[in-house]
């Protein structure tokens, strides 16, 4: 038994050897380029600034300024709506938070009642401070057993006095960053 699988690893290793033969053969590659070693600056900072003209490395700043590609959001200490809604959520245990996502989801709560719970979601439409641009959803939960629940989400005035709270809150914070710095931008803070 120990033969055969002996045989079979023998069997892959020449497989192995061509394929690695192949990735490393000789030649001018594509992978690999050795450097002039006379053209490399001996400073390191005048290296990066060298790499990064040649496109061999990136800077932070480049991908953060980039506005509306895929995977662009500016950071959630800068964004009112998001700091509100964290400010405003902080009495309740939180299941799903995804600032990349634009959504903030609580765990189930509740005051006093056993029997019922909550959960609140809170989705992200804009970085801008504006009635549309969040949605808040209520779930709410009914167990007569532990076993034996029901969700049901619920259309109530909750929902809409939640989303007032956040714009209020969105709207002093951006105030109040307006008045210790006045070159701030809705959204970017002083980053420019």
């Amino acid at each position: 038994m120990k033969f055969t699988k002996i045989i079979e690893k023998i069997k892959i290793y020449p497989i192995l050897i061509v394929i690695l033969g192949v990735l490393t053969s000789c030649g001018n590659s594509k992978f690999f380029d050795p450097p002039d070693l006379r053209k490399i600056p001996g400073n390191a900072k005048e290296k990066r600034e060298k790499n990064l003209r040649e496109g061999k490395g990136f800077r932070i700043n480049n991908m953060i300024g980039n506005k509306g590609g895929v995977g662009s959001f500016e950071f959630a200490s800068s964004n009112e709506m998001w700091r509100a809604s964290l400010e405003l959520l902080d009495f309740t245990p939180l299941q799903n938070v995804d600032y990349s996502g634009g959504i903030i989801v609580t765990d189930w709560f509740s005051e006093n009642d056993d029997d019922e719970s909550i959960k609140i979601t809170i989705r992200f439409l804009s970085n801008e401070i504006r009635a549309d641009g969040l949605k808040v959803i209520i779930h709410k939960k009914v167990c007569k057993k532990i076993d034996n629940c029901i969700i049901k989400k619920i259309d109530s005035t909750l929902g809409q006095e939640i989303k007032l709270a956040i714009l209020k809150k969105a709207s002093i914070i951006k105030e109040d960053e307006l008045i210790k710095d006045p070159d701030y931008k809705e959204g970017r803070g002083n980053q420019e």
